[in-house]
């Protein structure tokens, strides 16, 4: 009863997203909610930006510095000064060519360590963030694995060339994310030696992911996977480096998502699909929801499930039962075939090149509320009553 005790004793107890916040007041923790309101409030996390943005992408970071100086290393809300730069041909051609050059960067990364040969050409769709069922992972391959099969089976589908990036690690017992793992690494396997999709798909797993190769990662992605069942994910910020670097969200409403969607002005500049947290709650209240109904009515939920058991990649009942026997409790049959219309939409306008390279610039314009700057001045104004020191 720690938790418990905690709220009790303490003068302040925060969320650190919006959505978080909204939960445990409404939800997670009401009781105390209802005894403590003026103990409540929010702060949404952050991240550094002198090291997730200027450190680690020294190539958009003096393409920003020269348009607007530097004065946004100290102040990231500095950065909204890009918006008067978002119409300017030069400025977005200088944007796409630091995309290109960071990815170069990844791919050299990735031939290094694995000899994987992957084409800077390609959208670089990146989800690298710890192991969890929650965070949907196994929703992400099992739709390359649809993508695939149509691929091979249906002379009408074509699909912009994608390569898929994974990283992340499962704690030591948690047996349904490593599986989730050695699917991907099946998948990767097959997809990456199978000539007749001409490249097509590409599937990285990034070993022993951390912090120093993520500054080699988040520069280089054009979408940024931020999945997760919504209501689950209390804050995330994987998404904010992702953001701040350019990518384009492609996520639910869950987390920091949601601030992030209103911060880049809503869906022109990011891809929202699925379940919203309220409607999974409702679905955790009633028990209306059947994981076997999903298998029975959806084809393409139907196909890629079949194929965790029937030898296309190897044996994966293990994911099969969890999914259909254990009643998919993160939902990600229900929410598969809004997935596979977010990519959709999301390569659409990734053609749409101008416009993508706008909403790119966007994205980094309105990331400075992101930063830990922020989120730590929060703290020491509103909770610790104290006065930061400012360093000269």
């Amino acid at each position: 009863h720690m938790a418990h005790m905690d709220i009790h004793f303490t003068h302040s107890t925060n969320g650190v997203a919006t959505l978080h916040t909204e939960i445990l007041k409404n939800s997670e923790l009401h009781g105390f909610y209802e005894l403590y309101p003026e103990k409540f409030n929010n702060k949404t996390n952050g991240i550094s930006h002198r090291r997730f943005f200027a450190e680690a992408n020294p190539t958009y970071a003096k393409l920003v510095t020269e348009a607007i100086g530097d004065g946004w290393l100290k102040d990231a809300f500095e950065l909204e000064k890009l918006k008067e730069f978002q119409n300017d041909t030069e400025f977005l051609k200088a944007v796409g060519a630091s995309k290109r050059a960071n990815k170069e960067r990844l791919a050299a990364y990735v031939k290094a360590e694995t000899g994987l040969v992957i084409d800077p050409n390609t959208v670089f769709d990146v989800q690298v963030k710890r192991f969890h069922a929650y965070k949907r992972q196994l929703m992400n391959i099992l739709h390359i694995m649809y993508q695939y099969h149509k691929l091979k089976t249906d002379p009408d589908f074509d699909m912009l060339p994608t390569t898929y990036f994974f990283g992340g690690k499962a704690a030591p017992g948690y047996y349904i994310a490593k599986e989730t793992i050695r699917l991907i690494n099946a998948v990767a396997d097959k997809v990456n030696n199978d000539a007749s999709i001409k490249g097509k798909i590409k599937v990285v797993f990034i070993e022993n992911f951390g912090v120093s190769i993520g500054e080699i990662v988040y520069p280089a992605a054009d979408v940024s996977e931020q999945i997760s069942t919504a209501s689950k994910e209390a804050s995330g910020t994987g998404n904010m480096k992702f953001m701040m670097n350019g990518a384009i969200t492609l996520g639910t409403l869950d987390g920091a998502n949601v601030e992030i969607r209103e911060a880049v002005g809503g869906d022109a500049n990011c891809v929202i699909f699925g379940l919203k947290a309220e409607e999974v709650l409702n679905y955790y209240a009633t028990g209306t929801y059947s994981a076997w109904d999903e298998y029975n009515t959806n084809e393409n939920v139907r196909l890629v499930v079949n194929q965790l058991t029937d030898g296309t990649y190897g044996n994966f009942q293990s994911l099969s039962d969890y999914l259909i026997r254990a009643n998919d409790e993160f939902f990600i049959l229900k929410d598969f075939n809004a997935y596979a219309d977010a990519h959709v939409e999301i390569m659409k306008r990734y053609q749409k090149r101008f416009q993508w390279l706008k909403s790119s610039a966007i994205n980094i314009a309105n990331s400075g509320v992101f930063s830990s700057d922020r989120t730590i001045d929060e703290y020491a104004n509103e909770i610790w009553q104290v006065k930061p020191v400012m360093i000269p």
